[in-house]
């Protein structure tokens, strides 16, 4: 019998969050479902800890697989030796230091089934040590919820491409060829972007029903090598040529909103060279900043500071809200 769900949960060198990851899915009170965990050559006991894990759950044996790669070959390679061998009606990425609520899976899955989708998404939790933020992914622009539309609400940002708060039909991923992009993890998450254009409906379901543990506050600002802002060129570059292959001039726009989002980290950070790399990336969406509907006052405020290089300004909003409410507030 064809399980409904194939769970893909690549592992290297989450020692301290695995045991907790494993038990949340041997828990799901989804019948049937399929669990596949990939050890990239992983240099810790992950995997011994997953098998402990595993033992205490005999009944979830036959559904298991642990697959071993012979050398780090990096997440999308991990994720696509998952996609190999799954065998389930829906794809769902779990990444291993994060971990889901019991009945994320049920839910997903019977949202998908009783709306006829090809994929669903849901909210989810920012997990910091002591607190959590939940995190809404409600769309307020449109009702309708098309391939076509969800792929402009996650292009101008109302809503994260992230692979890990969504459920999405197996088919699109065969039927398309589409797999990640190997040797390229920096926004390896974009081929959420490409699923989601193929897909025909698409559902939303306000629950917050995985957690996004976030260990460390610096890594909103911490710095990215040059290495991986080429693979995030890459990935972005291949993601907007796969987008007007299939939809022409209908995104054009929205592309721009993308571009935008794409370099808005950079100015999330106290580093004068971050907001030089601002002004250097994509400046021709510059001029689209007003123009996004999903950009609230703040964005469109500091989007402004940096092009007029007032770098003291996006110096201070960094200090005051992103240490702060982030560095203690929700620490």
């Amino acid at each position: 019998m064809r399980p409904p769900v194939s769970v893909i949960v690549p592992v290297f060198n989450v020692k301290d969050f695995i045991e907790h990851n494993a038990h949340q899915l041997f828990k799901q009170d989804l019948e049937g479902v399929e669990y596949i965990f990939v050890d990239d050559c992983s240099p810790d006991n992950s995997i011994q800890l997953l098998e402990s894990v595993l033992k205490e759950y005999p009944e979830k044996l036959a559904t298991t697989t642990i697959i071993r790669h012979e050398h780090n070959r990096g997440l999308p390679s991990a994720r696509n030796s998952g996609l190999d061998v799954a065998t389930g009606e829906f794809i769902f990425h779990c990444d291993s230091d994060d971990w889901l609520e019991i009945n994320a899976l049920s839910q997903l899955y019977n949202k998908a089934k009783q709306d006829g989708s090809d994929a669903v998404w849901c909210d989810w939790y920012l997990t910091f040590k002591d607190n959590e933020r939940y995190m809404s992914q409600a769309p307020k622009e449109v009702r309708l919820f098309t391939g076509f539309n969800v792929v402009k609400l996650m292009l101008g940002g109302r809503i994260r491409f992230n692979v890990w708060n969504k459920l999405v039909s197996r088919d699109l991923y065969e039927q398309h060829n589409i797999r990640f992009p190997d040797g390229y993890s920096m926004g390896e998450d974009m081929t959420m972007i490409k699923l989601v254009a193929c897909a025909g409906h698409v559902s939303y379901l306000p629950m917050a029903l995985y957690h996004y543990v976030q260990t460390n506050t610096e890594a909103f600002t911490k710095k990215t090598s040059e290495k991986h802002l080429q693979q995030i060129r890459h990935n972005v570059d291949h993601t907007i040529l796969f987008l007007q292959g299939r939809y022409g001039n209908a995104v054009a726009d929205d592309i721009q909103f993308f571009k935008l989002n794409i370099k808005l980290p950079f100015l999330i950070s106290n580093d004068s060279d971050s907001y030089r790399r601002w002004l250097d990336w994509y400046p021709e969406a510059n001029r689209y900043i007003p123009h996004n509907p999903m950009f609230n006052w703040r964005i469109r405020f500091i989007q402004y500071v940096a092009m007029k290089k007032q770098f003291w300004i996006l110096k201070l909003y960094y200090y005051l809200i992103i240490r702060f409410i982030y560095g203690i507030v929700y620490k």
